[in-house]
């Protein structure tokens, strides 16, 4: 994945099965088919039908997973998740599933999103008394559920539910049952699948594909689910719910044979490219997307224009992550030893870099000045997003303005700083329309937060880092 070069992270994915003999291999290939979602941290917690057992540790799901650790972990059920740290940071204490043992027995959680108003809550629950085992936000939830003090965990779990802001896609598991929530907005994807008569959840439906699961429908916003022996039912924690689903997961974030909310993932970003083209067209001799989640926006720009697409730019999949590197130089090494341009292609000509985003411009510039390195006469560079000039509270790592180089400067200054003969973005009128979600509404289904500065859901002063304050 480009995004540790890009430095634009979604902070993880989740995924469940319930009624499955084999629940712990099934994860392991769900969780690998999610990997791009977060390759910090990974782990699955399984249940036999009365007890919880954990397998989870820093790294990617093979390594974590490797040397026969999933037979460690058997049962009928499992949930697992893939983590990238925004909030609470990183740490073994911090991968999920979070597991929690008591009298009343064990409750997994597994999150996708993040908080809002994570630290209010956790200032009432320490002065109550409580005491937090990591810095996760997603252990608040368990701590609310626990303080509930409903007979019937489901009634502990919607009360808890309805105390959180922000944006949530829960899978919650004990030794009988699986839970699963997603928040008011629908921030985070999460789908309901089946493979025979297993039921599946997962944060993507790529992960069906793989598994061979049959996709069935969306997890509604508002919506809890409870799995077990007895099979699916749904409830509601809410009724007052706003379909908002994050607008990057089409943008960037979701792979391209993913489909989210009936719409797929890589039908949508070409079409953003093909009215990237109607917006700013420009006489060039190739295109090139950003690898990997600029292509199919980058092919719909080919198209519209008539302009060849080409492989101007290549992705070495074989060089560990970057982002780890200690300093600045060896960060600068870690891109070049992840990306090159091709100059067999692009030497003499003048060339489109279409990429889906800008969010520091370090990586555009170095791109553009690697293009021109290898013999480009000019590239202009067609970005598949509106600028982002607002920081994300929801689970994506831009939590300030000074990150975001749209914020501090105009596109003529971004132009410049990156090096490119001319730089455009895509509207958000054109974004609304390429990604073309069948909802009514002024956002029709879509949070553009990063992009407009209106936010789905109330910002708490303490979500916001200290020199970010008014």
């Amino acid at each position: 994945m480009f995004a540790e070069i890009k430095g634009l992270n979604e902070e993880c994915g989740v995924f469940g099965i319930w009624g499955h003999p084999e629940a712990a291999q099934v994860a392991y290939y769900g969780l690998h088919s999610l990997q791009h979602r977060g390759q910090e941290g990974a782990g699955i917690v399984t249940t036999d039908g009365e007890k919880l057992s954990c397998v989870k540790g820093l790294g990617l799901a093979s390594e974590v997973f490797a040397n026969g650790k999933l037979n460690e972990i058997t049962g009928k059920a499992a949930i697992g998740h893939v983590r990238y740290a925004t909030a609470g940071g990183g740490g073994y204490e911090n991968v999920q599933p979070l597991l929690f043992r008591s009298n009343n027995g064990g409750l997994a959680l597994a999150h996708n999103g993040n908080l809002v108003n994570a630290n209010q809550l956790k200032q009432q629950l320490e002065s109550q008394g409580s005491i937090f085992q990591t810095t996760s936000d997603t252990e608040v939830l368990a701590h609310l559920i626990r303080r509930s003090g409903y007979q019937d965990l489901k009634d502990g779990i919607k009360n808890a539910l309805t105390m959180l802001k922000g944006a949530y896609a829960f899978l919650i598991m004990t030794e009988t049952e699986m839970l699963v929530a997603l928040d008011p907005n629908g921030l985070r994807p999460l789908s309901i699948g089946l493979l025979g008569d297993a039921y599946v959840i997962a944060s993507e439906t790529c992960a069906f594909d793989v598994i061979g699961a049959k996709y069935e429908r969306d997890v509604e916003p508002g919506e809890l689910l409870i799995i077990n022996d007895e099979g699916i039912r749904s409830e509601r924690f809410t009724m007052n719910t706003n379909r908002a689903i994050c607008s990057m997961e089409y943008i960037y974030f979701s792979r391209p044979d993913s489909n989210i909310d009936g719409v797929n993932v890589h039908s949508a970003r070409k079409r953003l490219g093909k009215i990237m083209h109607e917006e700013a067209p420009i006489e060039a001799d190739i295109v090139t997307g950003v690898p990997d989640s600029s292509i199919s926006a980058a092919i719909g720009y080919a198209e519209a224009s008539g302009i060849p697409y080409e492989l101007g730019l290549i992705k070495n999949r074989y060089v560990g992550r970057t982002f780890i590197q200690p300093s600045q130089a060896l960060r600068e090494q870690g891109v070049k030893m992840k990306l090159s341009a091709v100059r067999g292609v692009v030497e003499g000509k003048r060339v489109v870099m279409v990429d889906d985003s800008i969010v520091r411009g370090t990586t555009s510039r170095r791109i553009v000045k690697m293009l021109r390195d290898a013999g480009a006469t000019e590239v202009h560079v067609r970005i598949s997003s509106p600028p982002m000039k607002n920081p994300c509270f929801y689970g994506i790592d831009i939590s300030t303005h000074e990150e975001l180089i749209a914020s501090n400067h105009s596109i003529e200054e971004i132009r410049e700083i990156i090096g490119a003969d001319s730089l455009e973005f895509l509207s958000v009128e054109g974004l609304l329309k390429g990604v073309g979600l069948p909802h009514e509404g002024e956002n029709r289904g879509q949070c553009l937060a990063c992009f407009t500065g209106q936010y789905p859901t109330e910002i708490y002063a303490d979500t916001v880092l200290p020199h970010e304050k008014a």
